[in-house]
């Protein structure tokens, strides 16, 4: 059984910064792709971001580039998402995702297990 234990998020400023945590257990991760998505109020469930467990590939959507940086840490089986200058259209709830395949995805229809998510808030 796959567990996804998002953590770290928070009320906080524009401009300001966040680190949220992934958590995996329940399999070997070195052959999945790690995503983080986010799901605005009244809107659908959009990428953010994903990293190739094994080889470290990492894919972001273009709202979030040179801002956002995910990384993972193997020792810990952890997935992190650094969010540097915050803005109010970040605000969301975060979900973090795992795809049993090396094979990058976008859609969230192509993740197969998902955390329960943490929410971001960031205020002007």
């Amino acid at each position: 059984q796959v567990q996804l234990v998002e953590s770290g998020g928070g009320v906080v400023q524009s401009g300001d910064s966040l680190r949220l945590s992934c958590a995996a257990s329940g399999r070997t991760f070195s052959r999945y792709v790690m995503g983080w998505f986010r799901q605005a109020p009244g809107k659908e469930r959009e990428f953010v971001t994903a990293i190739n467990w094994s080889e470290g590939s990492t894919y972001y959507a273009d709202s979030v580039k040179g801002r956002f940086t995910i990384s993972r840490d193997n020792a810990k089986n952890t997935v992190y998402l650094q969010l540097n200058s915050l803005k109010p259209e970040d605000t969301a709830v975060y979900y973090c995702a795992a795809r049993n395949s090396r094979g990058m995805a976008v859609r969230s229809s192509e993740y197969d297990y998902w955390g329960q998510g943490t929410q971001v808030t960031v205020s002007s």
